[in-house]
């Protein structure tokens, strides 16, 4: 009996099942051959160019009209040596005042628990760059923003400029770049000296690269504006208004005219741009001012030190002539404080806002002229 009552048991439970292997390794699947050559998994191919889809434009256009100098996250993809940008988000902005370790920790935490929320509804996480409105390029900030998350993101990232002054002309002025690898070569050794400028072959023009950028825009966003934009056909109660008021019944059209762009605007621009370049100059020179101060302190400190070491060595001689022990040899570093050589960064930075005020300048003027030789009389 109590045999047959354990067979009974035996029987109700459940067969056992095979040991599992510790360790199972994932399995993947393979990427098709004819995708092999676009998709880039190790990242080795190059980034020629950056889309920028519609919806970003109009978020960096809303942001640089909210704030002169924002700052925002690039989310998208690169895809066949072109990135992507699908989607972005602004970071907060923080006073001057604040330190730059605390505001860059902040801005990284934001980042993270914007790129999190967008994780969870299945949206685009992927960071690929950065973006910020401003009027003048090749700012510190902007080499600092770029230069720090250079190694954790994917071929370096990209840095997006948008110009808000030129955006209230009607004029959607964007920009691509990426930086160099001399330029990041130099900035990992913290060295931009003269010989570290000449040896990786620096200038204002090698910090940055600029990419090709086009727009994408979907087919529904194409369409809507095709039909706002498409004159209608007058209702009843607009025709019967233009008959009362005796004059000829015209299609009436969706969106209000825009005549924006015969302002010839020329006064403006070329005041703003003209300004640029003159403070640009002063800063240029206060700048070089200030290193020229720097080389003159270190060429005078090397040159006492030298006549130390002249007269050490002529002591010595004369007590070895006389039959004595020389004099223990001093560090020399230690007597006298030579400053390290200064910084050029700074000064090609300068450069390159004034080359690129310059220039805008010169398309400002350009534009102003064809505008007003259509406007005179014929």
């Amino acid at each position: 009996m109590a045999t047959s009552m354990a067979a009974a048991i035996a029987a109700s439970l459940p067969a056992p099942t095979a040991a599992t292997p510790s360790s199972v390794k994932p399995t993947y699947d393979a990427i098709p051959a004819s995708m092999s050559k676009v998709i880039d998994i190790q990242a080795e191919i190059p980034i020629t160019s950056v889309q920028l889809d519609a919806m970003v434009v109009s978020k960096i256009i809303k942001h640089g009209r909210e704030s002169a100098f924002g700052t925002g996250t690039l989310l998208g993809l690169d895809f066949d040596g072109t990135v992507e940008v699908s989607n972005c988000f602004s970071l907060p902005a923080f006073p001057e005042e604040e330190d730059k370790a605390a505001k860059a920790v902040a801005q990284a935490n934001y980042q993270r628990k914007v790129i999190g929320h967008l994780r969870e509804v299945q949206g685009d996480e992927n960071a690929v760059g950065f973006y910020q409105t401003t009027t003048v390029p090749l700012r510190q900030s902007l080499v600092d923003l770029q230069a720090a998350d250079n190694a954790r993101l994917r071929q370096g990232g990209i840095l997006v400029v948008h110009d808000p002054s030129q955006a209230s002309r009607g004029i959607a002025s964007f920009r691509a770049y990426r930086l160099t690898p001399q330029f990041m070569s130099a900035y990992k050794q913290k060295k931009f000296a003269t010989q570290s400028l000449i040896e990786h072959r620096l200038t204002f023009s090698s910090i940055f690269e600029e990419l090709p950028i086009r727009i994408h825009t979907s087919a529904l966003a194409s369409a809507f504006l095709s039909m706002v934009s498409k004159p209608s056909s007058p209702t009843t109660l607009q025709s019967y208004a233009a008959r009362s008021m005796t004059t000829l019944a015209r299609p009436y059209s969706s969106l209000p005219p825009d005549f924006s762009h015969l302002d010839l605007g020329l006064p403006s621009a070329v005041t703003r741009n003209l300004e640029q370049v003159v403070e640009g100059l002063d800063s240029y020179r206060t700048e070089e001012n200030n290193v020229a101060y720097l080389t003159r302190q270190i060429a005078r400190e090397k040159t006492r030190a030298d006549a130390y070491v002249t007269t050490r060595k002529e002591e010595n001689a004369r007590r070895i002539a006389q039959g004595l022990s020389p004099l223990p040899e001093e560090d020399v570093s230690r007597l006298f404080k030579i400053p390290p050589e200064p910084s050029r960064l700074e000064s090609m930075l300068l450069l390159g806002q004034i080359d690129a005020s310059a220039k805008n300048l010169e398309e400002a003027t350009g534009t102003g002229l064809v505008r007003i030789y259509a406007a005179q009389d014929p």
